[in-house]
């Protein structure tokens, strides 16, 4: 008789080891996948090292069958999303699961119950832990690895948060900008869009500048002032805290490349930004979860020799929006970028909502090559498992 699955909450420091090495079981065989750093990891899901854990709930579950495991869910509620869109939506993500539908029922019926007896009516996923970090299941796209802060899963995950009763929530979408595309120059962007970006520093009196790497404080301090309000209407978005940023900052300024990081600003008070980051995901591949004792020299090494991109935020002030600020930022980056040797830009992701983003990815020659997914399981009629 098979042994049945039971499903355990993390306790110990071994059974979060165990939590957070198991992908190596599941991505075993496949080149495209990027192991994360293991001590980054542990520091992730330290509640005394993350912010997130200030405003959230989180429980790490592990799926075993005897002694084996065999998949890892968590159960999230951010009570600074539900804060500030008025919901009781719980989140599950860290969904791992060899391919077994029965191992992943149960772990999906975990977070659904978990979140449930917490007051929630809706599960939404996979997140890691909010879309101020990793969101989303990879649903188109599974044949090139993901670039940093991006999610990856097999295909077969597919199938099974579906077949377990989750419906889209929404589609995020990447886009990919091949240096080709512009013979190293401006030749293959449409003429109006360079037209547009050459008018806009004249016409609003802006300026766009490299971020000051010598004052982060303070360039923290001015991004602080901008996010919230660039961000607060879109689908999904959460508020982010001084701490918060403060925490993304310490982790970002060990991999940014100055030169395609920009603001604009108008009488010296900055309207917006634009954050493009080195794809260290292509060094990170190479180092499998370890810098010692050879995995530090494999990243000074493999930093420099980064070809790919993200642009991971870019957006000005509502009042100054539709007046072309984005060709200058997308201009100024590829005109850097090209100037440093990147040769692929990812830009995402995009919500497929927004039609103005997409329809400009488009104009720029971008190819819509991934699409990301977030589900969501209404609890309203599902009572929690005795």
């Amino acid at each position: 008789m098979a042994e049945s699955i039971v499903v355990v909450p993390v306790k110990s420091k071994r059974e979060l080891r165990e939590f957070i090495k198991f992908p190596w079981r599941v991505y075993k065989n496949d080149p495209n996948w990027v192991p994360p750093l293991i001590f980054e990891r542990k520091a992730f899901f330290d509640p005394k090292k993350n912010p997130f854990y200030e405003h959230a709930e989180v429980e790490l579950f592990l799926a075993k069958r005897g002694s084996e495991v065999i998949g890892t869910v968590a159960g999230i509620i951010n009570y600074r999303h539900n804060e500030f869109h008025a919901e009781n939506t719980g989140f599950f993500g860290f969904f791992e699961v060899i391919e077994d539908y029965g191992a992943a029922e149960v772990l999906l019926a975990t977070a659904r119950d978990w979140v449930q007896a917490r007051g929630m009516d809706t599960l939404r996923g996979p997140a890691n832990f909010s879309t101020n970090e990793e969101v989303g299941l990879l649903v188109e796209g599974f044949e090139m690895p993901p670039v940093i802060f991006m999610t990856y899963n097999p295909e077969y995950y597919v199938d099974f948060i579906e077949r377990f009763g989750f419906r889209k929530a929404m589609d995020l979408y990447a886009y990919e900008i091949k240096r080709e595309t512009y013979d190293y120059t401006y030749d293959g962007i449409p003429e109006k869009l360079v037209r547009v970006a050459e008018l806009v520093p004249k016409r609003y009196g802006i300026k766009l500048r490299k971020v000051n790497m010598k004052d982060m404080d303070g360039e923290i301090a001015k991004v602080k002032k901008l996010y919230n309000r660039i961000w607060e209407k879109n689908w999904g978005f959460v508020p982010m805290t001084d701490a918060e940023f403060d925490h993304m900052a310490r982790g970002l300024k060990q991999i940014a490349d100055p030169n395609i990081v920009f603001f604009a600003e108008k009488d010296g008070e900055p309207i917006g930004f634009s954050l493009s980051l080195p794809d260290v995901c292509e060094t990170l591949r190479r180092m499998n979860g370890r810098m010692f004792p050879f995995g530090w020299l494999v990243w000074l090494l493999g930093k420099k020799r980064i070809k790919t991109l993200r642009v991971v935020a870019m957006g000005v002030l509502e009042e100054y929006r539709g007046k072309g600020f984005d060709s200058l930022f997308y201009l100024k980056t590829i005109e850097e970028g090209d100037r440093k040797g990147y040769d692929r830009c990812e830009t995402g992701w995009v919500l497929e909502t927004n039609d103005v983003m997409n329809r400009t990815m488009e104009m720029l020659g971008g190819e819509r090559y991934k699409t990301y997914r977030l589900y969501d399981l209404r609890l309203a009629e599902i009572n929690p498992q005795e």
